[in-house]
């Protein structure tokens, strides 16, 4: 079944490099139109996964990520259309040089060929992965959670009916129906028909497939995400920053997980973001130094810290200035995003050029890691990983690159 899948979307892959970019933009526009015009069956369709899910007592933090409505099934839409409108990054000449022999080399950007897309349960992820892969020139596999099937067959044969309307080959997109484990291995090892693999999901996912895929893999990272304020915050912004960095949608990757603050400000700033916190529903759990201050957290243990919670819980820990909150990130982090709060520039400087992580914010949210905010459209996932690709996977990010040389009748 998925080898068969491959190599449909193998095949369509032939047609879809050597589209031009009118036809593929036309197949996103028309995915758009149809994802709004089909929006009812989609939805219905997610409302069979949030009862299961429900019955099976999954995590609201879980079943916030399945849902989807009429705001977000325009979201997908929208996310789309904005991949439409992107620059086309296939066919750009990168760089051109001559040899003193005469030879023209040119770096080309070319499709990868065929991405499989592992994934949980976030139906809008389908659609994402598919218009950045349209986009790209490349066709995709697309194996999601089995929380998610009956959503996620909606909306692949809703972008599958309008890939083809527009000229494409069906097979653009490829869904993989069997949410078995056996399928997920076997899409692993599938070597010379996929071309690439990206989980997206939990650490446990992520893991698994990194350690088991003989398919090269573009890893995406768990996001234990930081923000440090420092003793020269601004103390208003610092707030409004720490409290929606958490609460804004505690379930997604970008999400703050742990607050440091500088002891120079911690018994002033950490009172009032506390009690805002505490008010949104926040659960903090703090290190000895910040229970002092707000007796009401609870006590926060060394798994705490390394703990993407996905939900309203915030660790806390009161540091001795700058370098004890570069260290903690370090040791911590899954170098996903972190943030520092302040108005040295010289601090905002060394917290840039020394924080070794995908996303790295001078006062700002780490909510803002994510390829729409950045103006790739949408994302396939957030990469923490050092080569090909780091940070929000776009359209760029799914080429390689082919050289091309011009000669004149030259011999070696």
């Amino acid at each position: 079944m998925v080898e068969a899948l491959a190599k449909k979307a193998k095949e369509a892959s032939v047609v879809l490099r050597s589209s031009g970019v009118n036809i593929r933009n036309a197949a996103l526009v028309k995915i758009a139109q149809a994802i709004i015009s089909s929006s009812n069956e989609i939805i219905s369709a997610n409302r069979s996964d949030l009862e299961a899910a429900r019955q099976k007592g999954l995590k609201e933090s879980f079943i916030e990520r399945l849902t989807l409505n009429e705001d977000r099934v325009k979201a997908m839409a929208d996310g789309v259309l904005a991949v439409a409108n992107l620059d086309d990054p296939i066919g750009q000449v990168i760089s051109m040089w001559t040899r003193p022999n005469g030879l023209r080399i040119g770096q080309k950007r070319v499709p990868i060929g065929v991405i499989g897309v592992i994934f949980e349960s976030r139906p809008n992820v389908t659609a994402d992965a598919a218009a950045l892969c349209i986009k790209s020139g490349n066709t995709c596999v697309l194996r999601g959670g089995s929380d998610a099937i009956n959503s996620n067959k909606a909306i692949v044969d809703v972008m599958r009916r309008a890939v083809e309307e527009a000229g494409l080959p069906k097979d653009c997109v490829c869904l993989v129906e069997d949410t078995s484990r056996e399928t997920a291995a076997k899409m692993m090892r599938l070597n010379g028909l996929i071309d690439v693999l990206i989980p997206r999901g939990g650490a446990g996912l992520i893991n698994a497939v990194v350690s088991q895929a003989s398919v090269p893999v573009i890893q995406t990272g768990a996001g234990n995400c930081h923000v440090y304020v420092d003793g020269e915050a601004d103390m208003d912004m610092a707030v409004k920053i720490a409290v929606s960095a958490k609460v804004s949608r505690p379930s997604v990757c970008n999400s703050a997980e742990t607050l440091l603050v500088d002891s120079a400000i911690a018994d002033k700033f950490l009172p009032v973001c506390a009690k805002e916190l505490i008010c949104k529903g926040v659960e903090l759990r703090g290190c000895e130094r910040a229970r002092k201050i707000v007796p009401e957290m609870k006590v926060a243990d060394d798994e705490d810290f390394y703990t993407e919670y996905n939900a309203l819980i915030y660790s806390v820990k009161v540091v001795d200035g700058i370098d004890e909150a570069m260290a903690h990130i370090e040791k911590y982090s899954t170098h996903h995003s972190e943030a520092i709060i302040t108005e040295s520039y010289f601090k905002a400087e060394r917290f840039l050029n020394e924080v070794d992580s995908a996303a790295v914010y001078v006062n700002a949210s780490t909510r803002f890691t994510d390829g729409g905010e950045f103006g790739f459209g949408a994302e396939i996932g957030i990469s923490n990983q050092k080569l090909h690709v780091r940070g929000p996977i776009g359209l760029k990010e799914l080429t390689t690159v082919k050289y091309v040389i011009y000669g004149a009748g030259q011999i070696r």
